[in-house]
């Protein structure tokens, strides 16, 4: 028998314990997260990608033809062709941008749903689509705008890029391209710095019903020395797809090219070469819209849980939800939303406590200037008039202690 207080793992009533969560077990919950509401994630999410990829493609092909078709009555190297041309040109380019910004908000609310379901899950609770999308449509024009403007910001600058290139092309080739590669390779770490710190803005946006710069600032605070375990996520996530990609196309190019020489044994490219094309071409982006929206969905899971992770690291996030889940399991109803309580809150003290849970060495996080919380185990924490007691304080209660000096061993001959 021991007087001290056995272990017990910190408690996990979702998909992920309720403590500051490992590189490892961000990484795995991101890809077994599906499991938890396959219809909602998997099910949604591919619907929306293929109807997004459906109207692009077809919007493009239809204003394509309507536009260029013009072109077959006309005489080439005429003015009036060079004209038509130019404006088919203009119209099919404004045509596939506008269409595919039209798919890239469809994307972001996809994302928000996402980071609902997640939210929900870290508390063991599985909504429907009318719920989630209940919890996302008041900020969806948010998502959309931050998307938005991040689109013209990058299109921005790299029209600015590209005309001083261009300039610069006119009269100094060598140095033009020189600049060109330098300018490629630069942007590689500054894509990934941005988009590791901006990680967390929809989930900011999403569960704290955060404007779009207070989302950033957010984002920007929150990974703030939590950068590269963030990046790491970010750079395996990426690259796990992008490979997967890669090894599912190679083998449908040779899909295509057996279906080309079956369907045409002789070589006549009339017309079995095109249809076995455009089977090999629908079959492989098929496969590639769904390792798009697997992708989307594993990428805004991670963002969720680092989201999570950062938020019980810096204020005690679990705290709340523990709180949440033991007074719900207990019968309460009507909760308030344990994301939107404690906002901003800097744990800055964390006390020493027997019991404290683990995940932070031994313990418990103190709430500084903010009001009086109790933490699992029945410690409360100061609020705003409340001063924690210091670790030395004496006790004016207690007997005063002799001095050190004044001790003296038994036997021995000291006065």
């Amino acid at each position: 028998m021991t007087a001290y207080p056995s272990w017990t793992p910190a408690p996990r009533p979702g998909i992920i314990p309720l403590q500051p969560l490992s590189f490892g077990i961000i990484l795995g919950r991101s890809f077994a997260a599906l499991r938890q509401n396959p219809k909602v994630l998997l099910g949604f999410a591919l619907v929306v990608q293929t109807l997004a990829v459906l109207v692009t493609t077809a919007g493009v092909v239809a204003v394509g033809f309507a536009t260029f078709g013009r072109l077959a009555s006309l005489r080439p190297g005429t003015d009036e062709f060079e004209t038509v041309l130019a404006g088919s040109i203009a119209i099919s380019g404004v045509t596939a941008l506008v269409l595919s910004l039209a798919a890239g908000a469809l994307g972001v609310i996809v994302q928000g749903i996402v980071v609902s379901e997640v939210a929900q899950a870290v508390v063991a609770e599985k909504h429907t689509l009318a719920t989630l999308w209940g919890r996302v449509k008041p900020v969806a024009w948010r998502l959309i705008g931050y998307a938005a403007l991040v689109s013209l910001i990058v299109a921005v600058v790299l029209g600015i890029l590209a005309t001083g290139i261009v300039l610069l092309a006119l009269s100094a080739a060598p140095i033009a391209i020189a600049l060109t590669i330098l300018l490629v390779l630069s942007a590689i770490p500054l894509s990934l710095w941005l988009s590791t710190k901006l990680l967390l803005v929809t989930s900011a946006i999403v569960l704290e019903r955060a404007t779009i710069l207070g989302a950033v600032a957010r984002s920007w605070r929150l990974t703030r020395g939590r950068f590269w375990p963030t990046l790491g996520i970010v750079v395996v996530i990426s690259l796990t797809f992008s490979v997967l990609a890669q090894v599912i196309s190679i083998p449908f190019s040779f899909v295509t090219m057996g279906l080309t020489a079956v369907i045409t044994p002789t070589g006549d490219p009339e017309p079995g070469e095109i249809i076995a094309l455009l089977a090999g071409s629908l079959l492989a982006q098929a496969f590639v819209t769904l390792i798009q929206t697997i992708a989307v969905i594993v990428q805004s899971t991670a963002g969720a849980l680092v989201y999570v992770d950062c938020r019980m690291r810096r204020e005690g996030l679990d705290l709340d939800l523990s709180s949440y889940v033991d007074r719900r399991d207990a019968g309460e109803r009507d909760l308030p939303d344990p994301y939107r309580k404690h906002i901003g809150r800097d744990l800055a003290v964390r006390w020493q406590q027997p019991g404290a849970q683990p995940g932070y060495g031994g313990a418990q996080p103190g709430y500084g200037a903010q009001s009086a919380y109790p933490a699992p185990g029945g410690y409360a924490y100061p609020g705003p008039d409340e001063a924690a007691p210091a670790a030395d304080a004496p006790d004016e209660t207690a007997p005063a202690r002799p001095a050190a000096t004044d001790w003296t061993a038994p036997g021995s001959d000291r006065a």
